[in-house]
């Protein structure tokens, strides 16, 4: 026989608080009532309980145990991870999984996590119905995932946004359209920020890349540099700076033919040669977080060198750019859309990425090469 229903709206005293050692016996019955497999073991929630890597969080109506969820959380990341949530069949369908969800993300959001991600089973309408009004996005699917075999559906939410109000307007978010374009297509970004609607992407795209890349070689499309980056920026009248740590010859480190590293190196000295002439400054040292923050504070925006290995474990160099920054997060558009295809235009601006993730990511290759290139206008 199921359990009877309570009804929510005739119960007082509903009660979000961390679970204590103290609940582990009703969360267990808690875990027989609501599965029949994948529970959570008294020890597990021992664990869970105790240690600071995860936050269990019970809801109470009347003093009576009516769910729970666990967050954990992966250290080094902005993520954390909803383990598992739980509502007593007695409080179903009264908007008890809403009221904890939105708990969870409030929770993970006060520890600095940009994203929340969960898994749930193919079959399970329901939640899969909850999830996607509160506007979780599906980005895989883990075969084989649950003990009776199911699958389950991967999803997400960008949980901490950028407060839009502190700006008189954000920088428009434009897509890369081929694996080689990030850095004109960051460009475009900037460009199109400053002086709105004039810079026309699918005219210019492949224009700025001629212009910025070191090389094109036999072997596949060559990548742009930041000299490269700042004399197409100047050429159309904007005023530039280049931060790089490293002045010799970028990107060599992968050309195993010497012959093509020759031309690399004529297109490196052009490259060079040309800002000289152009009078653009090139700064021979790393552009430091304070920094970052003070070039934004001064309206400019940052086209910066990262390694997408902290995002995709790819360990390519990409282009993004800087538009805003506060007490812990960098706020990026990434130009790339091949692993979100799934988000909105305004889904992709202005993601959130946490400082210490964005220092291990703002270099790329074994001698950490740091480059960025400051776009203002004069």
């Amino acid at each position: 026989m199921s359990a009877p229903l309570v009804k929510l709206e005739k119960a007082s005293g509903i009660t979000l608080r961390p679970a204590a050692l103290a609940d582990v016996p009703m969360l267990q019955l808690l875990e027989q009532r609501c599965f029949t497999s994948d529970r959570l073991s008294v020890r597990s929630f021992r664990r869970f309980i105790t240690e600071k890597r995860s936050d269990l969080t019970v809801l109470e109506i009347n003093s009576q145990l009516a769910g729970y969820f666990l967050l954990i959380y992966r250290r080094g990341t902005s993520l954390a991870r909803l383990y598992s949530i739980a509502v007593d069949p007695a409080f179903r369908k009264q908007g008890i999984a809403e009221k904890l969800m939105v708990e969870a993300e409030q929770l993970a959001a006060s520890r600095h996590c940009a994203l929340l991600r969960l898994e749930v089973r193919k079959d399970n309408n329901a939640a899969i119905k909850l999830y996607q009004k509160l506007q979780y996005h599906e980005f895989a699917i883990k075969h084989d995932f649950y003990e009776d075999h199911s699958d389950a559906i991967c999803m997400q939410k960008q949980i901490i946004q950028f407060n839009s109000d502190s700006v008189s307007r954000q920088v428009p978010y434009i897509s890369q359209t081929t694996p080689f374009t990030c850095g004109p297509a960051s460009l475009l970004m900037a460009f199109n920020y400053f002086k709105p609607g004039a810079f026309d992407p699918y005219q210019l795209e492949i224009e700025l890349w001629r212009e910025a890349t070191t090389i094109f070689m036999t072997s596949g499309h060559g990548g742009c540099g930041p000299r490269g980056l700042a004399l197409a920026a100047n050429r159309r009248g904007f005023a530039v700076e280049v931060y790089v740590n490293n002045d010799g010859l970028l990107f060599g480190d992968s050309v195993r033919s010497e012959v093509k590293k020759a031309v690399l190196q004529r297109v490196h000295e052009s490259f060079k040669q040309q800002t000289e002439q152009q009078q653009i400054t090139v700064h021979h040292a790393e552009l430091t977080v304070s920094a970052i923050r003070q070039h934004l504070q001064q309206g400019k925006l940052i086209i910066a060198l990262i390694s997408t290995w902290q995002f995709d474990k790819s360990k390519a160099p990409h282009w993004v750019v800087l538009c805003a920054a506060d007490d812990h997060f960098i706020y990026i558009n990434d130009p790339d859309t091949a692993d979100i295809p799934w988000l909105s235009t305004a889904e992709r601006q202005y993601i959130p990425i946490e400082y210490k993730v964005f220092n291990k990511a703002f270099s790329y290759g074994k001698k950490r090469l740091k480059a960025a290139v400051i776009i203002g206008v004069d």
